[in-house]
């Protein structure tokens, strides 16, 4: 009894090519039978309705013939042949029915196995992540700094310029995998014979291995040392923020460089607090000064600036200085904002009790 793809994949007759897409990646994602509670049974059925349902031609067929369709060989869906799988789903380039003809490209699961097994090509180990520590004072911070620092891991062995070979020797083509820097396995499943694909364990990948070792190195291309790294810190970085220099980390023989973490530590200043792109200072003032105005010099994060206060000015009210910030974006900078504290007398005079009283009988 021909079987009902439509309804094996929950969709309607009339769906798109995207609908029986999204329908089969949902089943792929909870039948798979590598995956906890998965269903081999099931997984292979949504697997045979998306064969059909995603070919135009077969689709067309199954749907104009209906129960005598024999899109796979005509066992109502059985005949899956051998493919590779060449890393784990390779595209399904090589995935045949049991009628000896491919799906090609049109039968495209890599997307989708490649959530399971992992990706298209062979993952190839990279170097290890190294992180550091750098203290910045809060000035560093606001208009950046640069760095040299020296840091003890993996890198490209000196002597042979990372080679792996003996200076004055040659490199040549690896016996264990001919030169192609990956070996092949083969194993069965369900599906049938699917082949693996890994790097190669004597050449690491690089398809190449040297006539003579480096004598430093072993023949690795990678050794251990001490390495200066320059590390430019933008302007106005925030206190933990982390810096990523791509390829920086430890090498890896045969494989891309891990990266470098630098960790940011921003000391804090007494007469400053960042707010943003803003910075907060406070200004001690006396009540005369508050009720009369008054000029003063104070210092910013650029040095010393005149400020005129207000007269009539309250207390913890604040005056914005633009552009004394911090700086952000392409040229742009954020305020210095002074908060004033109105500073009031412990003790009065006789004199300045007279002239307070009077200034109440005002009304003031």
């Amino acid at each position: 009894m021909a079987k009902d793809y439509y309804g094996i994949l929950g969709v309607q007759k009339d769906a798109t090519e995207d609908d029986i897409k999204k329908a089969f990646r949902k089943l792929a994602q909870k039948y798979h039978p590598d995956k906890k509670g998965g269903d081999e049974a099931k997984f292979k059925e949504a697997s045979e309705a998306y064969a059909v349902l995603s070919d135009k031609k077969r689709r067309a067929e199954y749907d104009a013939y209906g129960r005598s369709f024999a899109g796979f060989g005509g066992q109502g869906g059985q005949g899956f042949g051998d493919f590779d799988f060449a890393g784990f789903a390779r595209g399904f380039d090589g995935f045949s029915a049991g009628n000896g003809s491919s799906f090609g490209g049109e039968f495209d699961l890599g997307d989708i196995f490649g959530e399971f097994f992992g990706g298209q090509n062979p993952r190839r180990a990279r170097g290890r992540d190294v992180s550091l520590d750098i203290e910045l004072s809060f000035r560093e911070a606001i208009f950046g700094s640069e760095r040299r620092v020296l840091v003890a891991k993996m890198g490209e062995c000196n002597h042979c310029k990372g080679s792996g070979a003996r200076p004055g020797s040659a490199l040549i083509s690896c016996a264990a995998c001919n030169g192609r820097g990956e070996v092949r396995e083969a194993r069965n499943s369900f599906f049938g014979s699917i082949t693996t694909s890994r790097p190669c364990p004597r050449c690491h990948g690089r398809g190449q291995v040297p006539e003579a070792p480096c004598e430093s190195c072993k023949g690795l291309g990678i050794t251990r040392r001490e390495e200066e790294i320059h590390v430019v810190v933008p302007p106005g970085v925030a206190d933990g923020e982390m810096i990523r220099m791509p390829g920086r980390g430890e090498a890896a023989t045969g494989a891309p460089a891990g990266d470098l973490y630098v960790k940011l530590h921003v000391k804090p200043d007494p007469s400053y607090t960042r707010e943003g792109n803003n910075l907060l200072t406070t200004l001690p003032i006396k009540l005369t000064d508050a009720l009369l105005g008054a000029s003063f010099t104070i210092r910013s994060i650029d040095g010393e600036i005149a400020l005129e206060i207000p007269a009539g000015i309250n207390h913890g009210e604040l005056i914005r200085v633009s552009e004394r910030g911090v700086p952000h974006g392409r040229g742009s900078r954020g305020d210095l904002l002074v908060r004033v504290e109105i500073q009031l007398p412990h003790k009065l005079s006789p004199t300045a009790k007279e002239l307070i009283e009077k200034l109440r009988g005002e009304g003031l």
